[in-house]
C-alpha cells in the first residue's frame, strides 16, 4: 500500500471535524494545560511558510501534553480589526468587514490543511459585536475606576467621589495626571462639569492632552512601531508630532506591579530585561528650579541629585508647555523653526538618533545649590513623557549632555576627583566628589559633598532636598500611559457619549455598541474621524439606544464618540474569552476561569515584547483587581519563535540582451543579477520553461547552461513578495504533504532561532516518512506488521527514542527530535523490525509531529479511537543499559583498534585481555610497557618506551 499523503490527510482532517476530536470542555478529573498562539491578523496575502512556524511548535506541545493525560485547551481566532483592511476599503470602496471575512476564510483554509489541533468551536473574531462587547465593557470599568497606591489596586471611582465630598484631597495617595489640592467644601461647590474634569485626572481610562504621531494623509494617530523614518509604515506618508485630546489608559499606575510580576513567570531573561527597560524604574528626586527675573519655576527629575553642583545648562523637551513661556521675543523665530522640524520625528527615532540639535530659549534658570544662572535650551533628545520633560544637564558625567555642551560651547564641570573629561564624559558611579561646591566660591547653600564617596553624596543630597523643601524624593518610571484613540473607522466603537463636552458611559446593559455604517471610510471634510459620516450615531439616554443624529438635543439625546479603539484593544484579554467564548452574561464564568486559570504556554514573536505583552499584562491586572481574572499574570511561560527568512534565487542576465547565464559561468560576462520566483526553482536549478512563462519579457529568453542545467545563485533575505521568495505552504502541502511541512519547519533549526527557508532539504524529511511507512507495507502492498515479541536491541532503539523526544519536546528542541526519529527508523529498518509492540509506541511518539500519517497507521494496527487519546510512553531505563562496551585501544595515545568487553568487566581483566590480543604484539614488540591506563567504558592506553 503506497503512502498516499493527499488521501490520508484529507481523510483525517475530515474525521477530526466529524468526531470533534479537538473540542474540549472543562474536566475536573483531568489536569488542565492551556496552549495559546499570539493572535494572528488575517492579511490579504494569506500565510507564507514562515507564519505556521510558531503554530506548529505549539501544536506539537499541545498534542504531547494531551498524550500525557492533560486536558488541553488550544484555541485559535483572529485579531480582525486593522489598518490594512481599512486602507483597502478607502481605495476600493469595499467594506472592511467583507475584506476581513475573505481574508479569514483564506487563512482558515490554509490552517486546516496543515492539521492543527485547534478547537475551532472557540474561534473568536475581534470585529464581531459578541466579542467586542467585552472590550467595551472593560473600557467602561476602567473609566469608572481609579488606582489606589496604598491598596495597590484599582478601586471604584465612586469611592473617590465620596472621599472628595468628605475630606477633599487630604491624605490621598492615588495615581493621577497631576497633583491637585482642594477641600471638601471646594469640591462640593463645583459644578457637575468641573467635577467631571477633576475626575478625569484620576480615572484609569481618561481623556487627556498628549503628544501623538499624527499622519494627515491617513487621518489617524499611529503607534511608534507604525512609523519608520518619519513616515507611516503603511503607505509611506509623512508623520508629525501633534498634541491632541486622546483617550488614554493609565498603564503607568501599574508600573511597579508589571515589574514585580516578571519575577513570577517563566520568560526568557532577555525578554524580561526588555520589559524592565521599557518600564524603566529609577529612584531619584524632583527638584524645583526658579527662572531668572520671573515668578516662574519648574520641576526636573534626576536620579543623580548629587551632581547638582555640575549643572551648567537646562534642556526642555520641544513639546514642553514651558517652551512657549520661557522663549524670549528675540529667540521666538529660531525656536518656532526648530519646533517645526522636530514635529516630524517620533520619540523612538529621537532616542535612537545621537546627532546633536537644539536652540536657546533666551531664558535662564537659577541653580538652587549654587545660585548660578544657567541657560535654558530646547532639544529633542529630551522627551516630554519621561520625568517632567525638563532636565538639568551635567555634561561632565552624561554622554548626551556632553555631546550637546561640546557642540554649543557650554561649560563642562567635572565633579569627581581625577576624572578626565577632555574627550568624553566620565561615568560617575564611583569615586570621590569634588567641586561641590568649587573652591574659592562663596557657598550658596550649607551643603558640601566634597570628599564624600558617590554613594554617600547621593544619600546626603536626597536628605538635604527633602529637609530644605527643594523638592521631593521620588520613584519614576519611563513607562507611559497608553494612547487609546484612533481616528479610524475599522475598530471597536467607544461606549461613550458627550454631554456638555464631557464624556459619559452608555449603560452597561446596552452593550455592545455596534459599529455603524458610513458612506465613506475617510475623515470628514471638517477633519472629523470617519464615524463623522455616520447619520445614525447619537445616544438616546432615555431609551438606551442609538438614534439618528438629527435627534440630538443635548438634553436626552447626545452625540457619540467618533474615535475608535486601537489595534491592541481586542488582543488584551482574548485569552480569557477563549475559556468561555459563548457566554453572553460575562467575559468569562468564574468557575471556568478557575479551571483554566491562565495560559501555561504562550507562543509568538519577539516584536510584541513592548507592545502587546505590556498592554495585555496591564489589562489582566486590572481585571484581577476587579475579581474577574483569577490569575494576576496571564501568560505563565512564553516562547518566542524565530523568523523563517526567505532564501532568494537569482538569474544573471547579460547586459543589453535577453540571455541568461548560469551561476558558475557568470564571471565570464557583464551581467545583472535579477530575483527569480523561488517556486520555479528546485535545488537551485531553474525550470527553463516555467521561467519563460513567468513574465512576458522572458518568453524569448535564451540560456547559457552548465552541464545542461541553469544553476541559480542564492541569498538569505527577508521573505517578501518583491524578492519573489515567498513560499506558499499550500504548494508544499500539495507536493509533499502537511506532515512533511510540519516536520521540515521544525527540522530547520531551534524554534527560537531565525533561519532561512530552504526547500533543498525537504526531500529528506519526505523520504523519512515514506521509509517509516515501509515498516508497515512493502513495495508490493504486503502488510508486514507481526505480533512477535520485540528483541532487546529493538526495545533499546525505541526507548532511546522515547527518552530523547520527551526531553526535546520539553525544551522545544524539536529539530534534534526529527534527527532522532530518522536514526531510529534506520535502526529498525536495518533490523527488519515490523513488530506491533515497537511500532505502536513509535506512532505515539511521532504523532505530535506528523499527526495524519500516525492516525492512519494507528488505525492500521487495529487500535481503537484516535492516536490523540493514546498514552505517551515512558522510557524504561533498563532497556538502555549496555551489556557490552566498545573500548578504543591506544598505544602512546594513538588509537590502533577496538575491543568489546562486558559492561561490568574489571580493569585488571580488561588489561590482561588487551595485552594478550595478537594485535597488540605489533605495537609492544621490542618495547617496554611503562604503564597501562584503563578509562572505564571508554579507552585503554598502553604507554610503551
Amino acid at each position: 500500500m503506497e503512502y498516499n499523503f493527499r488521501e490520508i490527510e484529507k481523510k483525517w482532517q475530515k474525521r477530526w471535524v466529524e468526531n470533534k476530536t479537538y473540542q474540549v470542555t472543562e474536566d475536573e478529573t483531568k489536569k488542565k494545560f492551556y496552549v495559546l498562539n499570539m493572535f494572528p491578523y488575517p492579511s490579504g496575502a494569506g500565510l507564507h511558510v514562515g507564519h505556521p512556524l510558531g503554530y506548529i511548535a505549539s501544536d506539537i506541545y499541545a498534542r504531547y501534553k494531551r498524550l500525557q493525560g492533560f486536558n488541553v485547551l488550544n484555541p485559535m481566532g483572529y485579531d480582525a480589526y486593522g489598518l490594512p483592511a481599512e486602507q483597502y476599503a478607502i481605495q476600493t470602496g469595499q467594506h472592511p468587514a467583507i475584506t476581513t471575512v475573505n481574508n479569514i476564510n483564506r487563512y482558515r483554509e490554509q490552517l486546516d490543511k496543515i492539521g492543527f489541533s485547534f478547537d475551532w468551536n472557540r474561534e473568536i473574531r475581534t470585529c464581531e459585536p459578541e466579542y467586542y462587547h467585552w472590550t467595551q465593557w472593560a473600557f467602561l470599568k476602567m473609566f469608572n475606576s481609579y488606582y489606589c497606591n496604598d491598596k495597590k489596586q484599582a478601586r471604584p471611582i465612586q469611592e473617590l467621589i465620596e472621599t472628595f465630598s468628605q475630606t477633599g484631597t487630604e491624605g490621598m495617595n492615588v495615581a493621577c495626571g497631576e497633583e491637585l489640592s482642594f477641600t471638601a467644601a471646594e469640591w462640593n461647590a463645583k459644578s457637575e462639569k468641573e467635577q467631571q474634569e477633576i475626575l478625569m485626572n484620576y480615572r484609569i481610562a481618561y481623556l487627556g492632552e498628549t503628544m501623538v504621531n499624527w499622519c494627515p494623509q491617513l487621518g489617524t494617530v499611529l503607534a511608534n512601531d507604525e512609523v519608520i523614518d518619519g513616515v507611516s509604515e503603511r503607505g509611506g506618508f509623512p508623520v508629525i508630532q501633534k498634541k491632541m485630546r486622546q483617550w488614554c489608559l493609565r498603564v503607568s499606575a501599574y508600573a511597579q506591579r508589571l515589574l514585580d510580576g516578571l519575577d513570577t513567570i517563566d520568560w526568557t531573561e532577555s525578554l524580561k530585561e526588555t520589559q524592565k527597560n521599557w518600564i524603566g524604574r529609577s529612584e531619584g528626586a524632583e527638584i524645583q528650579f526658579k527662572v531668572k527675573d520671573s515668578d516662574l519655576e519648574f520641576t526636573i527629575f534626576t536620579t543623580r541629585a548629587d551632581t547638582m553642583f555640575g549643572v551648567t545648562f537646562m534642556v526642555l523637551a520641544p513639546e514642553s508647555e514651558l517652551v512657549q513661556q520661557l522663549t524670549t521675543d528675540t529667540q521666538k523665530d529660531e525656536v518656532n523653526a526648530y519646533l517645526e522640524r522636530t514635529k516630524k520625528r517620533t520619540e523612538r527615532e529621537r532616542i535612537a538618533d545621537r546627532s546633536v540639535t537644539g536652540v536657546f530659549s533666551g531664558s535662564y534658570a537659577i541653580n538652587p545649590f549654587t545660585g548660578e544662572t544657567v541657560p535654558i535650551w530646547i532639544s529633542d533628545y529630551v522627551l516630554t513623557g519621561y520625568g517632567t520633560g525638563a532636565i538639568m544637564a551635567v555634561p561632565a558625567h552624561d554622554s548626551r549632555d556632553y555631546a550637546f555642551a561640546k557642540h554649543f560651547g557650554l561649560e563642562i564641570r567635572p565633579l569627581v576627583e581625577g576624572c578626565d573629561v577632555s574627550e568624553e564624559s566620565f561615568d560617575a558611579k564611583e569615586g570621590i566628589v569634588c567641586n561641590s561646591p568649587r573652591e574659592g566660591v562663596t557657598p550658596y547653600c550649607d551643603l558640601s559633598l566634597n570628599g564624600l564617596t558617590i554613594k554617600e553624596a547621593i544619600a546626603a543630597t536626597k536628605k538635604y532636598v527633602k529637609e530644605h523643601n527643594l523638592g521631593r524624593v521620588k520613584v519614576n518610571f519611563r513607562l507611559r500611559d497608553a494612547i487609546f484613540s484612533r481616528q479610524r473607522y475599522w475598530g471597536e466603537p467607544f461606549p461613550v457619549y458627550y454631554k456638555d463636552n464631557m464624556p459619559y458611559m452608555i449603560d452597561e446593559s446596552a452593550l455592545p455598541l455596534e459599529l455603524p455604517e458610513v458612506a465613506k471610510f475617510l475623515p470628514t471634510e471638517t477633519g472629523e474621524p470617519p464615524l463623522g459620516h455616520a447619520t445614525k450615531w447619537a445616544w438616546d439616554t432615555v431609551n438606551k439606544c442609538v438614534v439618528e443624529n438629527e435627534k440630538i438635543d443635548n438634553t436626552t439625546v447626545f452625540p457619540l464618540e467618533l474615535n475608535t479603539m486601537p489595534g491592541f484593544a481586542g488582543s488584551s484579554a482574548y485569552y480569557l474569552r477563549y475559556m468561555d467564548p459563548h457566554n453572553n452574561q460575562a467575559l468569562v464564568d468564574k468557575k471556568v476561569d478557575e479551571y483554566w486559570h491562565n495560559v501555561d504556554l504562550y507562543v509568538g514573536g519577539t516584536e510584541h515584547a513592548t507592545g502587546h505583552l505590556i498592554y495585555s499584562r496591564f489589562w489582566n491586572k486590572f481585571l484581577y483587581d476587579l475579581g474577574i481574572s483569577v490569575a494576576e499574570e496571564p501568560f505563565q511561560k512564553l516562547v518566542n519563535q524565530g523568523m523563517i527568512q526567505g532564501r532568494s534565487n537569482f538569474v544573471y542576465r547579460i547586459k543589453d540582451t535577453n540571455t541568461f547565464v548560469s551561476l558558475n559561468l557568470k564571471d565570464q560576462y557583464d551581467t545583472t543579477p535579477l530575483h527569480v520566483d523561488v517556486n520555479i526553482v528546485s535545488n537551485d536549478v531553474l525550470d527553463l520553461e516555467a521561467f519563460k512563462a513567468w513574465r512576458p519579457e522572458y518568453a524569448t529568453a535564451e540560456f547559457i547552461l552548465e552541464d545542461g542545467k541553469y544553476i541559480c545563485g542564492w541569498a538569505v533575505e527577508k521573505m517578501s513578495k518583491s524578492m519573489f521568495n515567498v513560499v506558499n505552504p499550500d504548494m508544499i502541502v500539495d507536493k509533499y504533504g502537511a506532515d512533511t511541512l510540519r516536520m521540515y519547519e521544525m527540522f530547520l533549526g531551534p524554534v527560537e532561532q531565525s533561519k532561512p527557508w530552504d526547500t533543498n532539504g525537504i526531500d529528506g524529511v519526505h523520504r523519512f516518512i515514506k521509509k517509516f511507512w515501509s515498516l508497515f507495507y512493502d513495495r508490493n502492498d504486503n502488510y508486514l506488521v507481526t505480533d512477535e515479541p520485540a528483541t532487546k536491541e529493538e526495545l533499546k532503539s525505541l526507548h532511546k527514542l522515547i527518552k530523547k523526544v520527551t526531553g526535546d519536546i520539553e525544551q522545544f528542541s524539536y529539530n534534534t527530535s526529527i534527527s532522532a526519529f530518522m536514526i531510529c527508523v534506520n535502526e529498525l529498518f536495518g533490523m527488519k523490525c515490523s513488530k506491533k509492540e515497537i511500532l505502536n509506541q513509535f506512532i505515539i511518539v511521532l504523532a505530535p509531529f506528523a499527526p495524519h500519517v500516525c492516525e492512519e497507521l494507528w488505525e492500521t494496527l487495529d487500535n481503537a479511537g484516535s492516536v490523540c487519546d493514546a498514552k505517551w510512553p515512558v522510557c524504561n531505563e533498563e532497556y538502555l543499559v549496555e551489556d557490552t562496551v566498545n573500548y578504543t585501544i591506544s598505544f602512546n595515545g594513538k588509537a590502533r583498534f577496538n575491543m568489546e568487553f562486558p559492561a561490568d568487566a574489571a580493569s585488571d581483566a580488561i588489561q590482561t585481555a588487551v595485552l594478550a590480543d595478537e594485535r597488540s604484539e605489533k605495537w609492544i614488540e621490542g618495547k617496554t610497557i611503562a604503564k597501562v591506563i584503563v578509562v572505564p567504558k571508554k579507552i585503554v592506553n598502553i604507554v610503551v618506551k
